[in-house]
C-alpha cells in the first residue's frame, strides 16, 4: 500500500521525499529546501513507482522533483528512467553501485539474533563523528521509535529490494537536471564509490560534503550546501 501526503510549504514546485532502509517519513522532519514535499507515509519497493505514477495521475501534477536517499536513491532513480517525462530534478544522496547479496543476508541474520542492537549499530554508523548535531537531533527525535518500530518482515523487505538493486547509469547520463551529495565520512556507503558512480554520469552535479556521514542532509550546513 502506498500513502501518501502532501505538505504544502508555499512554493512552486513539489519535492518528492523517499527515504532509505529502516527509517521513515520522519527522517526528513528537519529538511527545509525550498519546494512543497510530497511525503511517502507508507510504501513498499515493490509498489513504489507505479504508486507514484497512479499519485501524480490523480492529482493532475505535470512535474515532480524526486529527492533520493541511501535505499531511496535507487527507488527515486528507478521511477526517473522509467517516467523521465515526469521528473524535473534527481537528487541522489549517499548512493551506491549496488549492495553485495550475501552481505545483506548476514545483515538479516544479525537482525533476527537481535534486531535492536543490530540497528543501534547501523543508526549511528549513519553519522560522522564530526556531525554531532545531526546525531543529536536523531537521537532526540527519532531513535528509540526506530528501534522499536520496525516489523523484521519490513526491514527484510527492504533488504531483499537492495539485493537487487542497481542504478542504471547508462539511462541517467541522459536525464535531464542530476545532482548528487555524498558524505567524504559516509561509513555505509563509500565515497569512492559514489566517485566511480559520477565517472558514468558525466552530466550529474557532484556534491562532496565535509564532516558528514551517510544522514548528511541533516547536518544543520546541509540547505547551505544545496543551495551553494
Amino acid at each position: 500500500m502506498l500513502k501518501i501526503k502532501f505538505i504544502n510549504r508555499g512554493f512552486k514546485n513539489d519535492l518528492v521525499l523517499v527515504s532509505g532502509w529502516a527509517t521513515d517519513w520522519r527522517i526528513f522532519h528537519s529538511l527545509d529546501l525550498n519546494y512543497n514535499y510530497i511525503s511517502l507515509i507508507e510504501f513498499s519497493p515493490s509498489n513504489f513507482t507505479d504508486g507514484l505514477s497512479q499519485y501524480l495521475k490523480d492529482n493532475s501534477v505535470d512535474k515532480v522533483s524526486m529527492f533520493g536517499w541511501s535505499m531511496g536513491a535507487f527507488l527515486a532513480a528507478d521511477f526517473t528512467v522509467k517516467n523521465q517525462n515526469k521528473v524535473k530534478e534527481l537528487y541522489l544522496l549517499s548512493i551506491r553501485k549496488k549492495y553485495e547479496p550475501e552481505v545483506l543476508k548476514e545483515i538479516k541474520d544479525k537482525l533476527e539474533k537481535n534486531k535492536t542492537a543490530w540497528l543501534y549499530k547501523f543508526y549511528m554508523d549513519c553519522f560522522s563523528r564530526q556531525d554531532p548535531e545531526g546525531l543529536s537531533w536523531f537521537k532526540k527525535v527519532l531513535l528509540k521509535d526506530y528501534l522499536k518500530g520496525f516489523e523484521l518482515l519490513k526491514l527484510y523487505e527492504g533488504l531483499d529490494y537492495l539485493s537487487t538493486a542497481e542504478l542504471n547509469t547508462g539511462v541517467l547520463s541522459k536525464a535531464g537536471y542530476l545532482k548528487i551529495f555524498h558524505g567524504i565520512d559516509d561509513a555505509i556507503a563509500p565515497f569512492k564509490e559514489a566517485l566511480e558512480i559520477k565517472d558514468k554520469l558525466p552530466n550529474a552535479g557532484f556534491v562532496a560534503m565535509q564532516k558528514t556521514g551517510h544522514a548528511l542532509f541533516l547536518s544543520p550546513f546541509f540547505k547551505e550546501i544545496f543551495y551553494g
